[in-house]
This record gives structure tokens, C-alpha cells and sequence, in this order.
């Protein structure tokens, strides 16, 4: 029964020497203490988790694992379709996704990465695995960290100039008049890092377009986010991820996304690159889901508390158990819900 189980399902494609890898210290890593690969592995899941895990398993160490560019190479299904796969391959224990930080002081960066098991684990074992892997970045983290940012604009080299041998004679400014005040400071600073954030996410998906108004309203609840460290790449990516196939109101979707799914606030670094606290160097799982972060204990199955409860719903089956793809038109359902308790 296993092997014509296996015949007859379908077989990923062979994997492009084009497909991209991850900037370094990104992308996939492989758990350690797997079986060997087998022709009956995946053997107990769906179709498509099993065609979807099948050419995980073959990537090497360090590819892209994005979902757009997994889509791209698995033309059978789209970007919601293997969005789904990957959760359902993270509730039946192959996959984690993970951010750590890299780097030391002002260079410190968050660093994203997909563990990956051919063999099933349980959650003990990933929180336990996890949390080794917590201890080998610490020591480890300042050789895997991506480029350097670029020094702030004090420090930043100035372009000398020749010293004009002709003096210039002094020039008088006339005084301001009373009437004509110098410009409030709004005509000098653009708009804020989070309202950019929010303009832009209907350029990445007209579902999620939004206008002036809407982008000010939500601003404040996006500053947040921006203040407990997560960079607006982050921001764009926990707001955008495992959209419903429609969105009746982009503004009360993405409020409620702000609110329910604002990651954790983390310590104060260290007055000094030396004395940076063990627990700002901690490995955050990310919600395989909608990439809310958390700690390895707080995500069982790799999803955060909502979409636990969420995929436990749709699939009617307990949390920990391994269950097929998720049902989309349930799950729209369950955000309308959600959307009009707003």
C-alpha cells in the first residue's frame, strides 16, 4: 500500500540550478539527527504537503524559503496554497520558522531563518532544540551576521573642498519680518517610517490599498510596532501574510492585524556593546501563519495563539495532531467575524 501510495503521488520537480539562495545567514537550515532520506517519506500527508515537503527536503542549506519564491517554482499551486502547506507542514512537526539576532551593538540585525526536519518532531523536542540553537547564536551570531549597516550620518566621511582663494566679502541677512516666521519643522521631515509602511501595502497588494486618511489613522498603531525594535520590512511582511482571497475593509482588517498580532517588547540592549543582556540575543519563533513572534514554549506547532486556534477550527482536529490543508472559505469566514467585533 505504501509504495503505490507513493507512485501515485505527485513528484516535484527537479530542483533549477537558478533557484535563489538566501543572503548569507538566511534561508533554510536542516535539524540535525534525521533519518535517511527514504523513497516513503511524507508518505502520511496530504497530496500537496507531500509534494510541497518533497522539494523542501531536497533544497540546500541556505536557500530562499519564501513563499512567492516557492510559488514560483511549484506551478501547481499559488502563494495562498503553499502558504497553507507550510502550516500544515509545521503542525505536523517538519518546519520552524525562526529570527535571531546577529551582530553586536548598533550592527546588531534580525536574522530569519526555516528549520527544516524530514523527520517528524514533536514540540518538546523543537522547544528543546530551539533552544540550543538560542546558545550556538550567541556564540556564534557576529560571524553569520549580513553587512554592516552604514554609519549614521554624523560619522559618515565628508567630501573635502579646495578652500576658494578669492575672498568672498561678508554678506548681511536682512532681519525677518515679524509676519513672515521661519517654516514649522513638518515642512523640513517627511512622513514617518510606519505611515510609509502603510502606504506602500496596497502597492504589494491592491487589497490592501488604503487612503491618506486611513494611513494616519492606523499610524500610531504601526509607530508601536516600530518602537519594539521590528523593522518595517517586518512590519509589511506580519501585516501581508496569509491574506483571505477577499478583504471588505483593508482598514479594519489591518487594525485588527495591528492590534492582535503586535510582537513582544523586548529588554534594553546594554549601555555597552559588552554588557548586551542574554536575553536580547534570545531566538524568537515566528508564527508559521501570520509571523507573529514569541518564544519556542508560546507558538506550539509553530503558530501563535489565533491562528492555533484558527487551523484547530478549520480542521477539526486538536492542535497537535497533523492535519490537512486548511479550508480558505472557513477561514474568510472566520476573519469577517473577526472584522466586524472590531
Amino acid at each position: 500500500m505504501a509504495a503505490r501510495q507513493t507512485s501515485s503521488a505527485l513528484q516535484p520537480p527537479a530542483l533549477s540550478d537558478a533557484y535563489p539562495m538566501a543572503n548569507p545567514g538566511y534561508g533554510k537550515r536542516t535539524a540535525p539527527d534525521q533519518r535517511p532520506r527514504t523513497g516513503t517519506d511524507f508518505t502520511t500527508l496530504p497530496t500537496r504537503e507531500r509534494y510541497v515537503a518533497g522539494f523542501i527536503d531536497h533544497l540546500p542549506e541556505g536557500a530562499s524559503m519564501s513563499v512567492k519564491q516557492l510559488a514560483k517554482q511549484l506551478p501547481l499551486y499559488g502563494q495562498q496554497a503553499i502558504s497553507s502547506a507550510l502550516t500544515a507542514l509545521s503542525v505536523a512537526g517538519h518546519l520552524r520558522r525562526v529570527r535571531c539576532p546577529a551582530g553586536a551593538g548598533d550592527e546588531t540585525r534580525w536574522v530569519f531563518r526555516t528549520f527544516w526536519s524530514r523527520t517528524a518532531r514533536d514540540n518538546a523536542w523543537w522547544t528543546t532544540f530551539l533552544a540550543a540553537e538560542t546558545s550556538t547564536t550567541q556564540a556564534t551570531a557576529p560571524d553569520t551576521a549580513p553587512t554592516p549597516p552604514l554609519p549614521p550620518p554624523s560619522k559618515a566621511p565628508r567630501t573635502e573642498q579646495a578652500p576658494d582663494p578669492t575672498p568672498v566679502p561678508q554678506q548681511r541677512t536682512p532681519p525677518l519680518r515679524p509676519e513672515t516666521p521661519l517654516a514649522p519643522s513638518t515642512a523640513e521631515t517627511g512622513p514617518s517610517p510606519a505611515y510609509l509602511a502603510l502606504a506602500r501595502l496596497g502597492r504589494n497588494d491592491h487589497r490592501l490599498t488604503l487612503s491618506a486618511d486611513d494611513c494616519a489613522t492606523l499610524e500610531p498603531q504601526a509607530t508601536q510596532w516600530l518602537t519594539r525594535g521590528v523593522s518595517t520590512d517586518y512590519l509589511t511582511s506580519a501585516l501581508t501574510a496569509g491574506l483571505p482571497a477577499t478583504i471588505d475593509s483593508p482598514t479594519g482588517f489591518l487594525r485588527h492585524r495591528l492590534t492582535t498580532k503586535i510582537p513582544p517588547q523586548l529588554p534594553a540592549e546594554g549601555t555597552e556593546s559588552g554588557t548586551t543582556a542574554p536575553t536580547a540575543r534570545s531566538l524568537l519563533v515566528e508564527c508559521t501563519e501570520c509571523g507573529t513572534p514569541g518564544p519556542p514554549e508560546a507558538l506550539p506547532d509553530g503558530l501563535c495563539r489565533l491562528c492555533r486556534e484558527t487551523h484547530s477550527n478549520e480542521t477539526g482536529t486538536s492542535p497537535a495532531a497533523p492535519t490537512a490543508a486548511p479550508d480558505v472559505k472557513a477561514r474568510m469566514a472566520n476573519l469577517r467575524n473577526l472584522l466586524r467585533s472590531v
